[in-house]
C-alpha cells in the first residue's frame, strides 16, 4: 500500500467533508438493473425506485445514471408518473431529474459514488472550491461479481459535470462513514478494520486517511453492524449525525433479538464519546423496525438508513407502527424539513434502502461562505 502522497496532505489540509444536512447541489442515483440484487422481487423495485426519485426531485436536483441509453425515455415516463401520483408539479419536478447513460454494476450510489470535500472558508490557499474523492470500490470485500463499472463512477461523473477528482488509493464506501461537518467522523470497526478491504492498513493508518482526506480530527469507532448487513457493518444502518453535537442511533428493545447486544454496545460507546472539542454528544434513539425476513433471511432493515435532502428527510418505512415513532423523532430532530416515507420492505431485499441508494453532491462554498 502506497503512503498518502505529500501533495495530497498539503492540498487537503484546506478541505473538509460537509455534513449531509448542508445544502445540496444535487443527488446522484443509479437506476436499478441488476436482477441478482433483488432475486425473485426485481419487478417490484423500479416503481418503488421511481417513487423515491420523484420524492427527492421535489426538494433537490437528481442526477440519474442508467445502464442503457434506450431506457432513458421509459425511465423518464416512470418518474413522471410517480411525480403525478404524488401530486407534485409535473414540469418542475421532472425538469429536476437529469437522466443520462453511465453504466454501473449495481445501484448502490452511496458506496461507489463520489464523496465531496469543500475548501474551508477560513483558508485562502489556492485550489478548487470543491474536490471529489474517488475511493476504491471492491464490492464490499469482493462479495459479489464484477465491480469495474462501479469503481470508475466518480471519475465518469467528474468528466460529465466538470468537478475535480482525487484518488486516495484505498477501499472505502460512502455508507461506512458519517460526519458532523465540524471535525468528527463516525465509523465501525467491523467494516473499516475488516481485512477484506485494506488488509495492509492498521487502525492508525485508516485514521490517518480519514483525517487527511475528510478533514476531520476526531475518529469515532462503533463496533458491529446489524444482522443481515452484507457490508460488514455500515454506519448508516446504526447511527447518524443529525447536528454537529447530536447523534441518533437505532435501538432494539427485545433482549431475545440478535441485534439487542450489538446495539446496546454501540449505545454505550456513543454515550462515552466526545466531540472534536472534548464535549459529550447529545444521543437520541429511534427503534428498530420488527424483523424483516424474506426467503428465510434476516434483512438489514433500519430507520437509520435515511437520506437528508434539501428541505426533507427520506426515511425507510416497513409497514409497522414503529414507522410513526421513527418519523416523529426525525421530524423533531430536523425542524423545518419534511419527513417523507419510502416503502422499503421490498427494497431492503437488496440489502439496502434509501441512504444506500443515494449520494449527495453538497453545494460548493461561495466567496462569502
Amino acid at each position: 500500500m502506497n503512503p498518502i502522497p505529500p501533495e495530497h496532505r498539503r492540498l487537503l489540509a484546506a478541505y473538509r467533508m460537509p455534513p449531509e444536512w448542508a445544502p445540496h447541489l444535487a443527488c446522484y442515483l443509479a437506476w436499478p438493473h441488476n436482477l441478482d440484487t433483488w432475486p425473485g422481487k426485481f419487478d417490484l423495485i423500479p416503481p418503488i425506485y421511481a417513487d423515491m426519485v420523484a420524492a427527492i426531485a421535489r426538494f433537490e436536483p437528481v442526477r440519474l445514471m442508467v445502464n442503457n441509453e434506450t431506457q432513458i425515455d421509459e425511465v423518464r415516463a416512470m418518474i413522471r408518473d410517480a411525480i403525478r401520483r404524488r401530486g407534485d408539479s409535473d414540469d418542475a419536478a421532472t425538469g429536476a431529474v437529469d437522466i443520462f447513460y453511465l453504466p454501473t454494476n449495481d445501484a448502490w450510489a452511496r458506496d461507489h459514488g463520489p464523496i465531496f470535500v469543500n475548501r474551508l472558508a477560513t483558508d485562502s490557499a489556492a485550489g478548487p472550491n470543491q474536490i471529489a474523492l474517488d475511493w476504491r470500490f471492491n464490492s464490499w470485500g469482493r462479495k459479489y461479481g464484477a465491480f469495474d463499472l462501479d469503481d470508475v463512477v466518480p471519475q465518469k461523473l467528474g468528466g460529465r459535470y466538470g468537478f475535480d477528482v482525487i484518488e486516495p488509493g484505498i477501499v472505502l464506501e460512502g455508507g461506512s462513514i458519517d460526519v458532523n461537518g465540524a471535525g468528527s467522523v463516525l465509523t465501525t470497526e467491523s467494516c473499516l478494520l475488516n481485512p477484506n478491504r485494506n488488509p495492509a492498513l492498521s487502525r492508525a493508518d485508516i485514521e490517518d486517511y480519514l483525517r487527511t482526506y475528510l478533514g476531520v480530527s476526531n475518529v469515532l469507532w462503533l463496533g458491529d453492524g446489524i444482522a443481515g448487513d452484507d457490508t460488514d457493518g455500515h454506519i448508516d444502518d446504526l447511527a447518524r449525525f443529525v447536528a454537529r453535537d447530536t447523534i441518533v442511533t437505532v435501538l432494539e428493545d427485545d433482549p431475545a433479538d440478535v441485534n439487542y447486544p450489538v446495539l446496546r454496545d454501540n449505545l454505550n460507546r456513543l454515550r462515552a464519546m466526545r466531540d472534536q472539542d472534548g464535549r459529550p454528544f447529545k444521543i437520541e434513539t429511534i427503534p428498530m423496525p420488527p424483523a424483516v425476513i424474506y426467503d428465510g433471511a434476516r434483512l438489514p432493515a433500519s430507520y437509520a438508513n435515511f437520506y437528508i435532502a434539501n428541505g426533507a428527510v427520506l426515511m425507510p418505512r416497513f409497514m409497522s407502527p414503529q414507522d410513526n415513532v421513527a418519523a416523529s423523532t426525525l421530524s423533531r430532530l430536523f425542524p423545518g424539513r419534511r419527513v417523507v416515507g419510502v416503502p422499503s420492505t421490498d427494497l431492503v431485499w437488496g440489502l439496502g434502502s434509501v441512504h444506500c441508494l443515494s449520494q449527495q453532491h453538497p453545494a460548493p462554498p461561495t466567496a462569502s461562505s
